[in-house]
């Protein structure tokens, strides 16, 4: 068993387990821990716990400090030379009239490295927009091409429910999601009801996908024909929220509503 604490470096962001090593970390704190980006500013999300050797990844990098308020200061500043960045990239991006949409720009803790996201529709040569940033900024440059559901993670927004994206407020992962679950779930196959701001098919149609999933295994198929205290008869529909069968009767002519008990399938 590992001594751990679970960090997160964005809003919304992967949580990673570190050693928290002496330190007496606790939830809510801010932390410098040192990545494979190299020194970063995190905060501890989870409080120091034990976990198996199969849910962490070896080795486990430590805790390097808890962070002060100078480490806070620097992580402001960072910010706001990351605006700066993002305006001149901006601008040799239509300077070399390149394909592409600038997303955001991040500076690492340590200042050793800044990130440029980017969006574009396939792929963009842009080695000489590298050069000119790098002779700019005296720093190592990375262009990171990401998604539109990562954009959408990114910038924010409201969703079509009226509520900031699950996304950008909670969801640490993206789950894959199917037109599958919309299909089982009933609702309209019409693109605009079911995507999001990204344009990809909701992440919440995978919440209460399970649900409906077990409820298609347990309740018998449509045309199914089944026996209930009031005779035989044939599904002609299912309510997968209550878990309940229409069933049309032979004998009485009509249709009535069962639920799984007290049905059996001929």
């Amino acid at each position: 068993m590992f001594d751990v604490v679970g960090i997160r470096f964005k809003k919304a962001g992967k949580i990673y387990y570190f050693d928290p090593s002496e330190f007496p970390v606790e939830k809510n704190d801010c932390v410098i821990v040192e990545t494979a980006r190299g020194v970063e500013y995190g905060q501890v999300v989870i409080g120091r716990k034990q976990v198996s050797e199969d849910d962490v990844v070896l080795p486990l990098k430590k805790v390097l400090r808890i962070a002060d308020e100078l480490d806070r200061l620097q992580v402001e500043e960072n910010k706001r030379l990351a605006g700066d960045a993002f305006a001149v990239c901006q601008e040799k991006i239509t300077a070399h009239a390149l394909k592409m949409k600038l997303v955001d720009v991040e500076y690492t803790f340590d200042k050793n490295k800044i990130i440029f996201y980017f969006t574009a529709d396939g792929r963009v040569d842009f080695r000489e927009l590298v050069k000119d940033l790098a002779a700019i900024f005296r720093t190592r440059i990375e262009l990171r091409q990401i998604g539109v559901r990562d954009e959408a993670k990114m910038l924010g927004g409201i969703g079509p429910c009226g509520r900031v994206l699950c996304c950008s407020s909670f969801l640490g992962d993206f789950e894959p999601v199917s037109i599958k679950m919309a299909k089982d779930q009933n609702l309209s196959l019409n693109p605009a009801k079911i995507s999001g701001l990204c344009g990809r098919l909701m992440c919440c149609l995978k919440y209460e996908n399970d649900n409906y999933e077990s409820a298609k295994d347990d309740l018998p198929d449509i045309g199914k024909e089944v026996a209930t205290a009031m005779g035989y008869g044939k599904v002609v529909g299912v309510n997968l929220l209550e878990r309940k069968v229409q069933v049309n009767l032979y004998e009485a002519e009509q249709m009535l509503e069962f639920s799984l008990e007290e049905i059996s399938v001929v």
